[in-house]
């Protein structure tokens, strides 16, 4: 979320379909290429098995209707095509209405590694995977309740649920091989090796700690939360998160592990 942005989506026609130009395809076919090579054996099976669900083109930019289809009939859920950044209201709304918001615009080259901002690529490639297994579903679905009816205060502390999970969330199994199921991982050719590396932190998830952790969007994260399977999603929507919120006020934040951001002057 945000209030500025260089980035203009596209205006889907009648049928929820997008123009897009060679250009933009052309930039789709090669974040894809690059970015799917990396996954085998760091990618969460759920992930894996939600690739292959909606078989989306290597070398055109993915339909949204396209997706829906396979979307509503496995979890229920579909896509929204929305500008390039959103109201927290607006964005808790759609997720609470089992619409996942996507950007109609792709990256330019020229932030072909890195943008703070999603694109179709990051949303379609990193998310819609998982929206077809029914714990990620299930906890998408709660998380946009929960945030729909959260004052601004709250949200901030739910902001980071949704960071530690949905965007970064890594999981093993006892005696597992390390796997990412968050969405900011599996877009990112560079976090993706980062977070399976030696080089940050990573520690098991616990709800308390993670609305206590300061993360920062524009740099590789210092820590990492790791649930042991997908399914534990299902157990976090069963917790007591908007108490767990209340504590996590009450309590303040952890010290950062991250320099601040220093202002352009």
């Amino acid at each position: 979320m945000g209030n500025a942005t260089k980035y203009i989506s596209h205006q889907p026609d009648s049928q929820g379909y997008v123009n897009y130009s060679e250009h933009e395809h052309a930039l789709w076919q090669q974040l894809y290429q690059r970015q799917i090579a990396n996954l085998p054996g760091k990618a969460c099976e759920a992930y894996l098995q939600g690739i292959d669900a909606l078989n989306m083109s290597v070398d055109k930019i993915p339909q949204l209707p396209d997706l829906d289809k396979v979307l509503t009939e496995a979890t229920g859920w579909k896509t929204a095509a929305v500008p390039a950044l959103i109201s927290f209201g607006k964005f808790f709304e759609l997720l609470a209405n089992k619409q996942f918001p996507v950007a109609t615009f792709i990256r330019t080259k020229e932030e072909f590694d890195y943008l703070q901002e999603p694109d179709v690529f990051h949303e379609v490639f990193g998310h819609c995977p998982l929206l077809t297994n029914p714990a990620f579903a299930n906890f998408s679905h709660m998380y946009g309740q929960l945030g729909l009816a959260a004052s601004k205060e709250d949200r901030v502390f739910l902001a980071r649920l949704y960071w530690f999970t949905v965007e970064f969330g890594l999981m093993q199994a006892k005696d597992g091989p390390l796997n990412i199921y968050g969405g900011g991982i599996l877009s990112s050719p560079g976090e993706t090796l980062y977070a399976l590396s030696d080089a940050p932190e990573r520690k098991p998830f616990d709800l308390l700690d993670v609305l206590r952790t300061p993360y920062r969007i524009d740099i590789m994260q210092p820590i990492y939360y790791v649930i042991e399977h997908i399914d534990y999603l299902n157990e976090i929507a069963q917790m007591d998160i908007m108490t767990h919120v209340q504590k996590a006020r009450a309590l303040g934040l952890f010290a950062p592990m991250f320099q601040p951001k220093v202002k352009a002057s």
